[in-house]
């Protein structure tokens, strides 16, 4: 039953992208970016409890390697075009543009590794830029639900709160694309 749970919680993760995207763009629910960033926070704890548990439990299946870092790469775009849209416009497109070339070129370059049996193992800057972007995205998204929402003195300084998020977003840009670097010249550990 444990090997389970590691795919199970990728599958939710899965089952949560559209859910998030209706929250935002087509739900009439009172506080949709509430309800949107609790489903984003709530899809990125089992980001981390999958990867721990199919790690402790030793189960390494095709569905997760396939479907895991699409649903972490479906829900991170996503949340950051929310971040770039109206009515947020908390970072700017040019960013959006760098970390999706990113994540579509890593992917090509991990399948033409994979082809010739180069295992690419996670490094320090992989982790550190998800950790800025789901920082990034969970502060937004956090800021623009409650704060920004309920306080109206809050949106007397939006300006200057976007162009806080705007420059950190920049920081995640330049971490992103150092992090894709490092994947162009990988160590020949054979697979």
């Amino acid at each position: 039953m444990k090997k389970y749970i590691p795919n199970s919680l990728t599958f939710f993760r899965v089952l949560m992208v559209p859910v998030f995207f209706w929250l935002i763009h087509h739900s009439h629910l009172p506080n949709n970016y509430l309800w949107a960033t609790f489903v984003f926070i709530i899809a990125s704890i089992t980001d981390i409890f999958d990867g721990l548990l199919a790690r402790k439990f030793g189960v390494v299946t095709n569905f997760g390697k396939i479907m895991d870092p699409l649903a972490d790469k479906l829900l991170t775009l996503l949340a950051l075009y929310v971040l770039v849209s109206e009515p947020m416009k908390m970072m700017s497109i040019y960013v959006f543009y760098i970390i999706l070339f990113r994540e579509v070129m890593i992917t090509l370059l991990r399948q033409y590794y994979s082809r010739k049996k180069i295992y690419i193992p996670a490094n320090i800057w992989g982790k550190v830029k998800t950790t800025f972007q789901m920082t990034g995205i969970i502060a937004a998204l956090v800021y623009y639900s409650l704060p920004y929402q309920f306080m109206p003195i809050i949106q007397t300084y939006h300006s200057k709160f976007q162009f806080g998020f705007n420059i950190f977003f920049w920081v995640i840009a330049i971490v992103t694309i150092l992090s894709g670097i490092t994947y162009l010249f990988p160590s020949e550990r054979k697979g």
